[in-house]
């Protein structure tokens, strides 16, 4: 996981790596500061009643400028900093982006969509926060305590100052393992109840008319407050925590300063009744002495901040590891580049299928099935007997557990997924259009078709004609998932989507569900035009009607093959068709 981080500052790294050198000479300079400091408190010290000043302002001169240098050096190194972060949590949400655009529908089956975009949005944002701070108090921190610690512990000589050091970090770095154990949880715990919270949001606002027409809006009140309040439960219980931080950490601060203080002036005070040989402490290195101590214990508390913010972060950092982590369950490791799909002929050879292998039972036991290219195939089956798992195979949004499918006389696993797919049309049940034009969905099936493809594809998918009742045409904007059409249409706009690609094979997945017969027709007569002539049509329906006219009709019971016929066939010899046919006779009839 660390080597992928490294990854996401790629383009970034002239400011990944300056940012650290502007620290070093920061500090430097810090330090210099407080030498001046106490060199100045020593010369005021010792001017007495002689009122020369001389010395004094060509020190206040020097503090001046090493100031302003500082300053404009811890300016650099923030920009540096905010430029290296903002690349990086840049790339990183690319490289997730991109990561889920190979998955499966299997590895998709593990992430809800509200979970993946809390992990590309509030996650990222958590480690850049994180990232950026490493990249400043992080580095400044450790290299600060070193140099200041060694100056303090040199002007220590002499005195029992040194015991602050060995009182105040041991307490430090306790609070920092007791904050370590107690924070991962909470945190942890804090992302899955955001995870939740954004769920309930998501899912509200997606169906909004079915809580309407259901009048479920105390109920989903009541959901949405409750998970509102587990976050407000797991935010206060992570932000209590850090409150007795704070207090914990200034209170070994101010102690270890206090202490500082008072026995370095009294060491002085002896010193002035007694003098002692070689003592070296004078008011002034007690000045830089007591600004050394609050530079180790700043940078302590400092790196002990981050630690926090580490530890807080752990868990986006976790979340963001199992998207990037996870492998596509689908791949082209066996895949011919050079390979492309001739013809839509299609075989399943013994192929089971279980979307988890927790399942006790497979969607599909042992499917043997051969679709001749340019055949036109009806699929029928009650609701959960796999018809749709059935056709996901052939464009590998699923891998067959067992046995074998061909498209085009080759294992479809010898294919690229982009081969593969290109001579494959699906119409999915969830009809799912864009935001954008009428024009720009439709050519997501051929993205340099022309004006008359589109038109022409729309023709066949009985969608012109609605389409040209709006008032921008081609042109109308669709809302996001196609709000502002009806379901009808939507089928219709997905089917056109579809059929613009000429696909070798096209697969309708229950897409005429919400079409009325007589519009229905008008498609299955369309996709008896020429131009489909050669492609292999797979019609999945409820409807006999819908299929009745097909080649063949495959009846699909339980994950296995029942029966493969005509219409007349399978109503002479099969009882389950004739059961569902007399049985939507009888509703016409009715």
């Amino acid at each position: 996981m660390f080597k992928k981080c490294i990854k996401f500052v790629k383009g970034y790294w002239i400011y990944t790596v300056l940012c650290p050198l502007f620290i070093i000479l920061d500090v430097a300079i810090d330090v210099e500061l407080l030498d001046i400091t106490g060199g100045l408190v020593d010369v005021l010290y010792q001017m007495g009643e002689s009122g020369d000043m001389s010395g004094v302002k060509s020190m206040l001169i020097k503090m001046m400028l090493y100031t302003l240098t500082t300053l404009a050096i811890g300016v650099a190194a923030n920009i540096c900093a905010t430029k290296a972060s903002v690349g990086f949590s840049t790339n990183a949400r690319k490289a997730i982006f991109c990561h889920v655009q190979d998955f499966s529908f299997e590895n998709i089956n593990k992430f809800s969509s509200t979970s993946l975009i809390t992990r590309v949005t509030r996650d990222i944002n958590s480690i850049q926060t994180v990232f950026q701070a490493l990249m400043i108090s992080f580095i400044k921190g450790p290299i600060m305590v070193v140099i200041a610690l060694v100056k303090a512990l040199e002007l220590c000589k002499g005195t029992n100052m040194y015991m602050v050091f060995v009182y105040s970090v041991p307490a430090l770095v306790a609070v920092l393992v007791v904050l370590a154990v107690i924070a991962v949880p909470l945190f942890k715990k804090l992302m899955e109840k955001t995870d939740r919270f954004n769920s309930v949001v998501r899912q509200n606002s997606n169906g909004i008319r079915v809580v309407k027409n259901f009048v479920r809006e105390d109920y989903e009140r009541e959901k949405f407050n409750t998970a509102n309040d587990d976050i407000l439960k797991w935010n206060l219980k992570s932000q209590n925590m850090l409150l007795f931080l704070t207090p914990a950490i200034m209170i070994i601060m101010y102690a270890c300063m206090g202490f500082a203080l008072w026995s370095g002036s009294m060491s002085i005070i002896d010193n002035f009744y007694n003098p002692i040989d070689n003592f070296a402490l004078t008011p002034g290195k007690l000045t830089t002495l007591v600004g050394c101590i609050m530079s180790v214990l700043t940078s302590l508390m400092s790196v002990l901040m981050i630690f926090v913010s580490i530890i807080a972060a752990k868990a986006s950092l976790t979340r963001v590891k199992e998207v990037l982590m996870d492998v596509p369950a689908v791949r082209d490791d066996e895949a011919d580049e050079t390979l492309t799909v001739e013809d839509g002929s299609i075989e399943f050879k013994n192929v089971s299928f279980r979307y988890s292998q927790k399942a006790l039972k497979p969607i599909l036991e042992n499917v043997s099935l051969k679709i001749n290219s340019g055949e036109t195939i009806g699929v029928i089956g009650g609701t959960g007997a796999g018809k749709s798992t059935l056709v996901q195979l052939i464009s590998r949004l699923y891998d067959a557990e067992s046995g074998e499918v061909c498209v085009g006389g080759h294992n479809i696993k010898n294919y690229t997924m982009f081969n593969l797919r290109e001579a494959v049309s699906m119409v999915l049940q969830q009809n799912i259009l864009f935001s954008g034009t009428i024009r720009e969905n439709i050519r997501w099936g051929k993205n340099d078709a022309t004006d008359e493809e589109v038109i022409n594809a729309c023709k066949m998918a009985q969608a012109d004609g609605f389409i040209n009742e709006f008032n921008d045409g081609y042109e109308t904007v669709l809302g996001a998932g196609g709000v502002n059409v009806s379901g009808g249409q939507k089928q219709r706009l997905c089917i056109a989507r579809a059929l613009i690609k000429k696909p070798k094979i096209l697969i309708l997945d229950d897409s005429t569900s919400a079409v009325d017969t007589e519009t229905e027709a008008k498609i299955r007569q369309a996709l008896k035009s020429d131009e489909l002539k050669q492609a292999t049509k797979i019609i999945i329906a409820q409807r006999i009607t819908s299929v009745m006219d097909a080649d063949r009709i495959v009846i699909v019971e339980n994950g296995r093959i029942n029966a493969v016929g005509t219409h007349e066939e399978l109503l002479e010899n099969n009882e389950i068709y004739k059961e569902i046919y007399q049985s939507q006779q009888e509703g016409v009839l009715a």
